[in-house]
């Protein structure tokens, strides 16, 4: 699947969402995640869409939808991790897992995510997330 579609796909979920339906904006992220052409396209293209997902802020107690497609998003991020050992993808890994109940797999990857990001940048502000997010688990 080209970039092209990638684009279309999310530009599609984000307008759903901003026109107020955000359950059907998960499924619509659910769905593209487990596509198996999603992992195909560049990792930092992959890494935008997932952005929209994992790390938009939200309040209140996750729906099942919500839920789901973090879950979806577990596999491509494992093999972001897997294969590239960037510290971003470590900590948008982790808050999949902590968001679906699993804290101990969340702090390790948070804990793995700010060790690759002190060599590379201390002083980013991916470090400072990363030691917020340990500390508040």
């Amino acid at each position: 699947m080209s970039k092209d579609a990638l684009v279309s796909a999310v530009k599609q979920i984000v307008a759903t969402s901003r026109g107020g339906d955000l359950e059907t904006s998960f499924d619509g992220y659910r769905d593209l995640f487990a596509q198996p052409w999603f992992s195909a396209n560049r990792p930092e293209d992959q890494r935008q869409a997932l952005k929209l997902l994992v790390l938009a802020k939200r309040t209140g107690q996750p729906s099942a939808k919500l839920l789901e497609a973090h879950r979806s998003a577990i596999a491509p991020l494992t093999e972001l991790v897997s294969n590239l050992s960037d510290p971003e993808d470590y900590e948008m890994l982790g808050v999949c897992h902590l968001l679906l109940g699993n804290e101990e797999a969340a702090s390790n990857l948070f804990r793995q995510g700010l060790t690759l990001e002190r060599e590379r940048n201390p002083a980013s502000d991916l470090c400072g997330r990363l030691m917020t997010r340990v500390a508040s688990i």
